[in-house]
């Protein structure tokens, strides 16, 4: 069975960029307006350890501009849950980070990191946060987050990206059936699948095709996009490329 699939718009590199200056333009809230009046889904932000791009103030204005659901991508420490419980967004996404990368590398290291992440899950769901893991698709790292409970996995679609890009074929089948494999998976054992990371016009319907997910996240490529057909443009060719999809 095929469900609707929502897009989830990543709005960090909007403020990767205002940052540059160290003023307030552009705003990410904007942003995530925009996504909404164009029929976006959601809004996802990063904010990292080193606020290198979304920062603490801009969280409760995100959340006080439109009505789509924030996704707050998070890593597993004391200081980020103690944000997220303060701010309480629809969604924490509990992602890997190290402070030298230039974005996430990878999965989510959940099966090693198991009793690390028991008391964060339970605090973000008894604070009413759909608690996601982005993780590898990979079934020792999916049968962590049946243990864990938790609703939502995320798949890393970097590798399956990276893939496409280096003309790799048989990587890139062996990536998508990983990826499809996984989700109906999840689904089976009730836990939503999601997809993000390196996701464009040229490589997302193969993704969308997957019957079970339910959400893809995209960022840097619409923001990249947006500076030259501007942001709502983007954003809707990118969410009737999903549908067709579908």
């Amino acid at each position: 069975m095929t469900h609707p699939l929502r897009l989830g718009v990543n709005i960090d590199h909007v403020a990767t960029i205002r940052n540059a200056r160290g003023g307030d333009h552009p705003d990410p809230v904007r942003a995530a307006e925009i996504v909404a009046q164009v029929g976006g889904d959601g809004i996802t932000a990063h904010l990292r350890e080193d606020r290198r791009h979304i920062r603490d103030e801009d969280l409760a204005r995100i959340q006080d501009a439109t009505d789509l659901p924030l996704n707050l991508e998070m890593a597993a420490t004391p200081e980020m849950l103690t944000i997220a419980l303060r701010h309480k967004p629809h969604a924490a996404c509990i992602v890997p980070e190290k402070r030298e990368e230039r974005t996430t590398e990878g999965g989510l290291d959940a099966a090693g990191l198991h009793n690390t992440l028991v008391p964060i899950v339970d605090q973000l769901r008894d604070a009413n946060i759909r608690v996601s893991l982005f993780i590898e698709a990979d079934q020792r790292q999916l049968e962590t987050a049946i243990r864990l409970g938790v609703p939502v996995v995320e798949f890393h679609t970097g590798e399956y990206a990276h893939a496409i890009l280096d003309g790799d074929t048989e990587r890139t089948a062996k990536e998508l059936r990983r990826i499809t494999d996984m989700s109906a998976l999840a689904a089976k054992n009730g836990i939503e699948p999601h997809a993000g990371h390196g996701l464009t016009f040229d490589n997302v319907q193969p993704i969308a095709a997957i019957p079970q997910l339910a959400e893809l996240n995209i960022g840097h490529y619409l923001i990249g996009e947006a500076v030259f057909t501007g942001l709502e443009g983007a954003i809707r060719r990118m969410r009737d490329l999903m549908d067709e999809a579908r």
